[in-house]
């Protein structure tokens, strides 16, 4: 556990990628199983120990410290594991820590009934560096900058092992990973994935930025609306795959009963309708879709109301046979050739969009806001199906943003290097004139979109011009103005404004523009194109 310990520690404190690469490396090398398993299980939200919520340490705190003290020092710190671990008392004797293998062992047999009693003969065994590790990896909230794309990385790169290869073996196993660890470490054979409806990293697109790309290179598609899934039939099974790797097949079990071709297709979950590009376009909005998201069991009522199909783009293994080194232009094909095959109320193809030039392509994008569509996809036709986003190949571009003038409300601590900044801000329009006795009310929050420089701006306004606090929230005097951008307002009965923004950043800071010039609630419900 102390080695653990140092690595969070270091990783904290580390900015630079490459650097992270290499203490995650370093690492995976020097520690043996089933230790290093578990710590990247821990490190890419692998774990899961339901006993141990932040309401437990907080429960634990305050038996042993003052409350007023425990909740000043959370406010101050801005980390309840980092806040625990500093306040623990420490024991009486040296303490003698336990491995990363027995502290995952202890907190997996923790129940809600036994933690309160048993968490803490485990944080006695560990200093400060080791208790702040150990509520971590129970809470699951270890917000230090390490994605699972980077963590698999850096196993490559502590194995000299292609990544592609960690990626295509990493899905289907369980931690502590022990045969994964035994293939790149030990030259066993790699784990075997054969029968199995396993998900495969998906291929990526980079933003396009300012680049001009010569269409006899590439194709262009439309970029829909949904959801990326991946499809996945295989040993007489079908699962439905999020981006990110989650099974949803319970969530859209019509599309699991689809598809009956052994395959793994690559495409956009979306709702019948034609909000997306008209009648044409056959697609509802990304808020009918959301009526089906996050649910465990859905009713036939709902899937007689929202009906889920798949448009799709890809095929990476057709009965059998892999395609993924093949070109893009003869997955197409193969593509092509596979949908009439496949059950139209469910599936169909997304369309390649003629354009003979790339100035064509620019017109007919500008299109792609009053069709509701979110931009379009350029792929180069020579491109293999590989994972992740590589330069060249694969690139999106999306419609251009909408804007609006917003008020700052209130503010919240960020997590991980931005506990000790008020990073997380909600902002507001006006329900009418201000003059005339109009109240702000809340449309969105954001929390990215600024420099480092306009942090420490905004964390300085904020807590200057705080006129109240609610707990961890401070309300400002709603005196600053944010120019936000975001991707489209939605009607909504979840929020006092009716209104809901789809991915808001912070585009500028108006410190030109007096509060009372921002705009109004009437603005934003003008841009609904639901």
């Amino acid at each position: 556990m102390e080695a653990f310990a140092a690595l969070l520690d270091a990783l904290v404190y580390t900015r630079s990628r490459n650097a992270k690469l290499k203490l995650l490396a370093d690492y995976l090398v020097r520690t043996p199983d089933p230790d290093r398993g578990w710590a990247l299980a821990a490190l890419t939200d692998g774990l899961d120990f339901p006993a141990v919520k932040s309401a437990t340490i907080r429960n634990l705190l305050t038996e042993r410290v003052d409350p007023v003290l425990w909740s000043l020092s959370r406010d101050y710190v801005g980390d309840s594991a980092e806040t625990a671990s500093l306040l623990w008392p420490e024991p009486a004797e040296a303490p003698s820590p336990p491995t990363v293998s027995e502290a995952v062992d202890a907190l997996a047999k923790m129940t809600r009934a036994t933690v309160m009693s048993e968490l803490p003969g485990l944080l006695d065994r560990l200093d400060a560096e080791g208790r702040y590790a150990l509520l971590k990896m129970a809470t699951g909230a270890m917000r230090i900058g390490i994605s699972a794309r980077l963590a698999k990385t850096a196993f490559a790169r502590a194995f000299d092992v292609p990544v592609e290869d960690v990626e295509e073996y990493w899905h289907g196993q369980q931690p502590p990973y022990t045969p994964l660890f035994d293939w790149a470490a030990n030259g066993a054979a790699p784990p075997s994935a054969d029968d199995m409806p396993l998900f495969r990293p998906f291929m990526l697109a980079h933003p396009l930025e300012d680049t001009v790309l010569d269409m006899a290179d590439y194709a262009a598609e439309w970029k829909w609306d949904g959801i990326r899934v991946q499809l996945v039939r295989a040993g007489g099974e079908t699962r439905v795959y999020s981006r990110s790797g989650d099974d949803i097949s319970a969530t859209f079990p019509e599309m699991a009963e689809a598809l009956d071709i052994d395959a793994v297709l690559d495409g956009e979950l979306l709702v019948r309708g034609s909000h997306q590009g008209g009648a044409a376009g056959g697609a509802a909005s990304f808020n009918a879709l959301q009526q089906r998201l996050g649910r465990k069991t859905v009713s036939t009522k709902l899937r007689e109301q929202f009906p889920a199909f798949v448009r799709l783009y890809d095929a990476l293994i057709v009965e059998g046979e892999d395609l993924r080194e093949q070109p893009w232009t003869e997955r197409r094909w193969r593509l092509e050739a596979l949908v009439p095959r496949l059950d139209p109320e469910r599936f169909d193809l997304s369309e390649v969009i003629a354009a003979e030039t790339f100035e064509d392509l620019r017109a007919i994008r500008g299109r792609a806001r009053d069709d509701a569509i979110e931009g379009v996809m350029l792929k180069r036709r020579g491109s293999p199906y590989v994972a992740g986003r590589r330069v060249g190949h694969w690139y999106k571009w999306k419609r251009d943003p909408l804007l609006i003038d917003c008020v700052l409300m209130y503010a919240q601590r960020g997590s991980g290097k931005r506990s000790s900044f008020y990073s997380d801000y909600t902002f507001g329009c006006w329900d009418g004139d201000p003059a005339a006795g109009a109240e702000l009310l809340p449309v969105g929050k954001a929390y990215f979109g600024f420099t480092d420089e306009e942090l420490k701006f905004l964390d300085r306004h904020v807590r200057n011009h705080t006129v109240n606090r609610f707990g961890p929230v401070r309300e400002t005097d709603k005196s600053l103005v944010f120019e936000v951008a975001f991707d489209s307002v939605h009607a909504s009965k979840r929020h006092k404004s009716g209104l809901a923004m789809r991915f808001p950043r912070i585009s500028r800071i108006r410190t030109d523009k007096p509060a009372h010039e921002a705009d109004r609630i009437e603005a934003l419900k003008a841009m609904i194109r639901d």
